[in-house]
């Protein structure tokens, strides 16, 4: 045996699993699970002691890890750390690189790099050519070299036609077309939401029914050929109440959101640091309780962080740094802060939204916690409370919205393919 995880809280919904036991890994496959006095056949002994927690490999089906192209802020190499850090087994990395993931050769480029990182990095193909909304990439091509889904995602498909023929091809390539959901037009510059802080500091607003208003486009054109939709980042009230709407009329749509948004508001805003600033921005206080609302009760399918690396540099100017926070480090602690150790929701819950109902929506392998399955486990201390310093990351860029703050629970093993590609 390679691996004895012993006393552990193994946490696994799809295998109806919720108990303290011993899992014993060989081979990159879980091969037993049950209590067991035979230490000595383990390579490595982890003494879970009781309190440790074992949720299925993490996923994070919407990460920016800026290669090629953008390697000052961050690369596979960095971004994959920072996933296993945070305790991700898995990510689907947006194509909005430079030059942006719209061919096979550039497919190809980041699943060979992936290859060194110990984790799955696979990536996302470009929706349009060179992400400019005039003209569908070649779909064929792109699932044939290895991609999980397509996205222009940092900026909307702004051609609705083209939109809903991307849609239409989906249903048969099986690609899930993840949408970036912003009114251009609406937004005409604004670079945080459009309200009372917006009007405090003097700055152009985004406003909401820029989200809103493609959301809804989006759902309508997915109703027309009977597509499914994913719809990126939510953050609006107005977003969640036409999701709703649309999931209970029987419309395929799914959707994510971001720690960030169920956390905090645009009053951090207030201190004029960019690093809280991201697209899209953080919202009222009324919206954040939509968004958390939506997660509880499942309008909203996963949490994701939208890592967005981006360097102190770029970042220095609040009205004219890029938008993004990174969040791989710091989704599963700030998850279980907010919701967990709040008591509105349980473990199972949270390896539902986190580990099992991304890779479901993307139509991959889910990770399980079964005797047989690829050994993807994240190994969490529930209770285990740290305060998140910029400097300690894994990521390159250090552009935390977290930082400063005080969590409670975090990720302390991370096994990929039965072997430890991280510990606290």
């Amino acid at each position: 045996m390679d691996i004895l995880i012993k006393d552990i809280l193994a946490v696994d919904p799809q295998s109806e699993l919720f108990e303290k036991t011993d899992i014993g890994i060989s081979d990159g496959v879980i091969a037993c699970i049950g209590k067991t006095d035979d230490n000595a056949a383990a390579k490595k002994v982890i003494d879970a002691k009781g309190r440790l927690v074992a949720f299925p490999g993490l996923f994070d089906m919407h990460v920016h890890f800026r290669d090629p192209g953008l390697t000052h802020k961050e690369d596979i190499f960095t971004g994959a750390a920072a996933a296993k850090a945070g305790g991700f087994t898995g990510v689907a990395c947006m194509p909005n690189t430079k030059p942006v993931i719209d061919n096979a050769e550039l497919v190809r480029y980041v699943l060979d790099k992936s290859q060194k990182t110990g984790i799955d990095v696979l990536p996302i193909g470009c929706v349009t050519k060179g992400m400019k909304s005039k003209e569908l990439c070649d779909y064929d091509e792109l699932k044939a070299a290895g991609v999980c889904a397509l996205s222009d995602d940092g900026r909307p498909v702004e051609n609705a036609e083209l939109m809903r023929q991307a849609l239409e091809k989906s249903l048969e390539n099986g690609l899930t077309v993840l949408s970036h959901c912003e009114d251009l037009n609406i937004i005409n510059g604004g670079i945080i939401n459009k309200g009372e802080i917006s009007e405090k500091l003097g700055v152009k607003g985004m406003d909401r029914a820029s989200e809103d208003s493609i959301t809804a486009r989006e759902i309508a054109l997915a109703m027309s050929c009977g597509a499914h939709i994913h719809i990126c980042h939510v953050s609006t009230r107005g977003s969640v109440n036409i999701i709703r709407a649309a999931k209970k009329d029987g419309v395929n749509v799914t959707c994510e959101t971001a720690p960030h948004y169920f956390t905090f508001t645009d009053e951090k805003l207030l201190s004029r640091d960019a690093d809280y600033r991201m697209s899209p921005p953080l919202r009222t206080e009324d919206d954040r309780q939509a968004v958390e609302e939506a997660v509880l009760d499942g309008t909203i399918d996963c949490i994701i962080t939208d890592h967005a690396p981006h360097s102190a540099e770029e970042k220095a100017d609040f009205e004219t740094a890029p938008n993004g926070v990174v969040g791989l480090e710091t989704s599963l602690a700030a998850t279980l802060t907010k919701l967990y150790h709040t008591g509105k929701c349980g473990l199972d819950k949270i390896a539902e939204i986190m580990s099992i109902r991304p890779r479901q929506i993307l139509g991959l392998p889910t990770a399980k916690i079964a005797v047989g399955e690829r050994a993807d486990l994240a190994i969490i201390d529930p209770d285990y409370e740290w305060e998140v310093i910029p400097a300690e990351l894994h990521s390159k860029s250090k552009n935390s919205v977290f930082k400063g703050e005080k969590l409670k629970g975090r990720n302390v093993y991370t096994i990929c393919k039965g072997k430890v590609v991280f510990e606290l």
